[in-house]
């Protein structure tokens, strides 16, 4: 048998997959962080939206009430 080819800490694949790993968690810390800093700019947005809306007139105020309430809630 060819035990001795991958040695007891996995020979040259190991140092391979070790750096991998890292990246991939790295990675998914930094995905994590910027859909995060997404999340919490979104329902700004919306509320922009919907005062613009109501400047223009699009909508009265007891549509801005509603629609504002079923921002906040979730």
């Amino acid at each position: 048998m060819m035990w001795g080819y991958w040695g007891g800490t996995g020979g040259w694949l190991g140092p391979i997959l070790m750096v991998l790993f890292w990246v991939l968690v790295i990675g998914g810390l930094v995905a994590l962080v910027r859909s995060y800093g997404r999340a919490q700019t979104e329902p700004d947005r919306a509320q922009e939206i919907l005062r613009e809306r109501y400047a223009r007139g699009e909508i009265s105020r007891w549509e801005l009430d509603d629609l504002q309430q079923g921002l906040t809630v979730k």
